[in-house]
């Protein structure tokens, strides 16, 4: 790989598993016959941020957006050229990470919808096998009516915020991946064309989720993006990933 790689902000710890992960996915994603073929990242994995399900879900819990406006802050004055941030329900928080500073905020969300798009086209039924925060806050709707498609969501939120919370105690298990594969085929039987796996604790197992539709991670798209960013100095990764960017990994079709 030649010319300077560009730096990436990650804004981590949500879950700290999760943003080993995308670490891990970011080495992958690359083919490198030296350590500086790799992309730089500057990786603040914050494992003190707020609650997401506490703030939005159970309505108990501190907002997170101070923590993650100084982290984004933080990273960009430490030399971040893009930031990222490999949490789906953290990205209701989005407008007042963009707006911390100067630097591009590459939005795992809308990435993920520029995804669905290229599989499915205008018309078609999303399946977004996520917290139930995603519901709760609407977060992926705009993106999604911008291109045309609609959302299917969980028919038992309660079944998919168990599983998260077995992850994030407990790690990938068989049982976690036996209640949302459950959670991917009821969506594909109430007409999800395509399933974007949008909870980096689900992209930890996400290989394994059995569903009678294609999925894609939406962990892949970003780290697809943070690939554009770096390698081609884009002031918008969002618009060169459908053309120039393979989706990878568990990005396929399954």
């Amino acid at each position: 790989m030649t010319g300077r790689l560009r730096r990436i902000g990650v804004l981590g710890g949500m879950g700290p598993e999760a943003t080993v992960l995308f670490m891990q996915k970011m080495l992958a994603a690359v083919t490198a016959d030296d350590d500086a073929d790799h992309i730089p990242l500057l990786v603040d994995s914050n494992s003190q941020v707020p609650s997401r399900i506490a703030a939005i879900v159970e309505k108990t819990g501190e907002s997170p957006a101070p923590v993650l406006v100084d982290m984004a802050r933080r990273l960009a004055a430490g030399g971040a050229e893009a930031l990222a941030m490999p949490c789906n329900t953290a990205h209701y928080y989005a407008p007042q990470i963009a707006a911390a500073s100067d630097v591009p905020f590459l939005n795992m969300l809308e990435l993920s919808c520029d995804a669905a798009f290229a599989q499915v086209g205008s018309g078609g039924r999303v399946g977004l096998l996520g917290s139930p925060a995603l519901q709760r806050t609407e977060v992926f709707e705009a993106p999604l009516a911008a291109r045309g498609l609609r959302p299917v969501y969980p028919a038992d939120p309660s079944a998919t915020l168990a599983a998260i919370r077995d992850i994030k105690a407990n790690g990938p298990s068989e049982a976690a991946c036996a209640s949302v594969s459950q959670a991917a085929g009821e969506m594909a039987e109430r007409g999800a064309e395509v399933i974007c796996v949008c909870c980096t604790e689900f992209s930890l197992l996400a290989a394994q989720i059995a569903a009678p539709a294609p999925r894609f991670d939406s962990l892949d798209c970003l780290v697809n993006a943070c690939v554009a960013f770096s390698t081609q100095g884009l002031a918008d990764a969002h618009a060169a990933m459908p053309s120039n960017v393979a989706y990878r990994s568990s990005a396929t079709l399954a």
